[in-house]
């Protein structure tokens, strides 16, 4: 199992997520990103401005996806 935190992943503070692949970790930033986004807090709405510019840019969101990736391989296993 690995940790990633919300800033490591784009986000805007410091939750930690924990899961065995980038797949489980990205889904754990999703929904605490809805909740922050449900919740109002503009910290996470600025983060989620940045990733929707992102997204409208199809070859430089796949390349943000495929380097967050290689953080997460890179990152050691939690003892």
């Amino acid at each position: 199992m690995k940790t990633m935190t919300c800033k490591q992943l784009g986000g805007a503070c410091d939750m930690q997520f924990h899961a065995n692949s980038f797949e489980e970790i990205a889904e754990q930033s999703k929904k605490h990103g809805m909740a922050m986004f449900q919740a109002g807090n503009t910290d996470h709405m600025e983060a989620m401005k940045k990733m929707q510019e992102l997204m409208s840019t199809p070859d430089a969101l796949a390349k943000w996806f495929e380097n967050k990736r290689k953080v997460f391989e890179a990152l050691p296993t939690n003892k």
